[in-house]
């Protein structure tokens, strides 16, 4: 048996796109800000792939025009993690330019909110209960260190610029946010959309009252709404009107009982053609709505309504059945939050309900659209996508919101896997009240610039800024700090320095040619390429040299940072053509380590193993790059434990069958088997 770690292999060069400039007024101003002219786009690594079925079961069922879409990526899903801007820069450098019908984005708008997930081992309720993973410093860009509204401004405008380029002509973009950045946010949009292109502010009522606040209850978010270009997709969409209107307005019943309401046959207008006689009633002043022919197809189907005095005009009759409901207005109060007991609830901390992403894309978008949302948290966007029959594509920095997303996603496609399964195509069209069919059964999962957020924790950086004594800079998008008369970089702990990262420096320093400071680099490891790459550029340099410090090795300053890794038993036997896949034990030191330092001297026991396990995945002929997802055990309720035992298909004699576990905290452990 053999533990490993998933293993990426970058197999393209990072390459430059272009950004259109802002035109639009106004021009919000703050210190920092400076155009997105060009950006680097890094290459994507397959991680993982998931199909709810073996067969073509939905090839040209769903109504997508794939023929646009890059000829080197599969035809589903497609789920990202890394830094946004990197992956937005990746999309955009990779055909999809131009492509996205519809936007949505949640991005974090609230200086004082918790963006981490909680976490609950498994098993009955009263389980231990313990926090989620802290931000990796990839992550303090997005969660935590932009919150001066310079750095948030750049933030944003960066990416709304971006987003743009991706929408298509006839495209839409929603951006959902608080108070707290509302006003800042239009300025943005204004000046990247223009004027023109703004064209709704949604207030959405999320709770009826709060009893925390001195000042009048903040109770609702905006949602703004921009358009790429004048002609753009709109489906308008209703709301049920509300009791007290129906039982003013529709308080007449049929004798079969159905509910109408009385409507004026007259014509608001002059209409001389229209001034005739009918069933004893004199034409109106300016003449009847309807046409004698249309008159009497109405008399005939039982929609007009005579007074007993022939002196009063004749009514059209409306039946509550047919209406269509309220036009959707701007103020939005009959969607509820996400509570704690709903189905689909995910413990995200800022998990948006399904029913409010219905309606944005039921308006913006036709079945086969494609839908981006570049802060995916727990995947609600990409899942009412899926469930409405359009293409998604989701990203996010954090890990967990990854491994949630991809778990939500994996059981929307397998029932409509099996819905399809049991329905024939023929039937489910006829049914009017049917969701789109899917457009796919199938999603993959990627990391770009080799971006990979394990358990790296806020404390492990903050420990190694003090152990090497680097003050912190929380108003720098780019450095981190400084320690002495250098600028400091942290790499992200979870990979080695490599090439691609000192290129993101170079490129960063020709936008200051004014920095006249030496770098200092702190990594947990570095490539031999890197070494080389430094060791060139700092060649006959007299101003900005780059400086190293390896942390694990480093003689003075590093060897101190240790991480234990979950460990993973487990076993594959043959039975018959069924293999059999067996695991005994997981230990995650992690979690363990996170409970001790909540329940203090009282060590917390953890009865049995699979407590700690989240999931389970399972390659049975893993070619050691992508991880396709052969069976996945997800318990639906925390109170469940995922099995521990698997049979599968066999595969070949001596194929390696890979066995991926993720704990509760969102590690990830990779055993390799040999299939007997």
């Amino acid at each position: 048996m053999n533990d490993t770690s998933p293993t990426t292999k970058a197999n393209k060069n990072p390459t430059d796109v272009t950004i259109t400039r802002a035109k639009g007024r106004p021009m919000l101003s703050w210190v920092g800000k400076k155009p997105l002219g060009r950006v680097t786009a890094f290459p994507a690594q397959a991680i993982e792939r998931f199909s709810a079925t073996d067969t073509q079961l939905v090839q040209g069922l769903g109504a997508a025009d794939w023929s646009k879409w890059p000829p080197d990526l599969p035809q589903g899903g497609l789920l990202y993690h890394g830094d946004n801007k990197e992956v937005l820069a990746h999309l955009l450098a990779n055909g999809f330019r131009g492509q996205v019908k519809l936007i949505y984005i949640d991005p974090p708008f609230d200086s004082g909110a918790d963006y981490v997930r909680k976490v609950q081992l498994r098993g009955p309720r009263g389980t231990l209960k313990i926090d989620g993973e802290d931000y990796a410093l990839g992550e303090q860009v997005q969660y935590t260190d932009i919150w001066s509204n310079d750095n948030y401004l750049q933030f944003m405008y960066e990416r709304l610029l971006m987003l743009k380029e991706l929408l298509s002509e006839d495209g839409g973009l929603y951006l959902h946010c608080d108070w707290n950045k509302a006003h800042h946010l239009r300025c943005l949009l204004e000046e990247v959309f223009g004027p023109d292109g703004f064209r709704n502010e949604i207030i959405w009522q999320r709770v009826a009252a709060r009893s925390d606040s001195t000042t009048y209850n903040h109770i609702h978010d905006v949602v703004m709404y921009c358009t790429k270009g004048p002609d753009f997709v709109w489906n308008q969409q209703y709301h049920a009107y509300s009791e007290d209107y129906l039982e003013v307005k529709y308080a007449r019943k049929d004798a079969a009982g159905r509910r109408y309401r009385l409507d004026n046959i007259t014509s608001p207008n002059p209409r001389p053609n229209m001034t005739y006689d009918w069933m004893g009633h004199p034409p109106p002043e300016k003449g009847w709505r309807y046409s004698k022919e249309t008159m009497q197809r109405l008399h005939e189907e039982g929609r007009i309504w005579y007074p007993s005095d022939k002196q009063k005009r004749p009514q059209l009759i409306r039946y509550l059945d047919e209406a269509e409901g309220v036009p959707l207005r701007s103020i939005w109060t009959d969607i509820n939050p996400v509570n704690s007991q709903a189905d689909e609830r995910s413990e995200y901390p800022t998990q948006k309900p399904e029913t409010l992403l219905e309606r944005l894309i039921a308006t913006s978008t036709n079945p086969g659209d494609l839908v981006l949302d570049c802060f995916i948290g727990s995947g609600t966007t990409a899942a009412v996508a899926q469930k409405l029959g359009r293409r998604w594509i989701g990203c996010d920095i954090n890990k967990g919101a990854i491994q949630t997303t991809a778990k939500r996603l994996q059981g929307v496609m397998r029932e409509q896997a099996a819905a399809l399964a049991n329905t024939r195509q023929g039937e489910l069209v006829a049914q009017d009240d049917a969701p789109p069919a899917p457009c796919q059964l199938s999603f993959s999962t990627w990391r770009v610039n080799d971006y990979d957020l394990q358990i790296q924790h806020n404390e492990a950086v903050e420990l190694a800024c003090e152990h090497l004594g680097i003050t912190r800079t929380r108003t720098d998008p780019f450095f981190d700090g400084t320690r002495g008369q250098m600028l400091t970089k942290i790499i992200p702990l979870n990979h080695p320095l490599t090439p691609l990262d000192l290129e993101a420096l170079r490129a960063e320093l020709k936008t200051r040619p004014e920095e006249e400071r030496d770098i200092l680099i702190v990594s947990l490891g570095q490539e031999h390429k890197a070494r080389e790459w430094v060791e060139h550029y700092n060649h006959n340099r007299p101003i900005n040299k780059i400086h190293l410090i390896e942390l694990r090795t480093d003689r003075k300053a590093g060897g101190f940072i240790k991480h234990e890794p979950m460990s993973v038993r487990a076993s594959a036997t043959r039975n018959g053509d069924k293999l059999v896949v067996q695991i005994d034990d997981v230990v995650s030191p992690s979690i363990i380590a996170r409970l001790d330092l909540q329940e203090g001297i009282f060590r917390a026991q953890i009865p049995d193993w699979r407590a700690v396990v989240d999931c389970v995945l399972i390659d049975t002929n893993h070619d050691g790059e992508v991880f396709n997802v052969a069976l996945a055990d997800v318990p639906a309720r925390k109170q469940d434990l995922v099995t521990g035992r698997y049979e599968l298909p066999a595969p070949p004699a001596g194929a390696t069958v890979a066995v991926k576990v993720i704990d509760m905290l969102g590690e990830e452990r990779v055993t390799l088997l040999q299939a007997p």
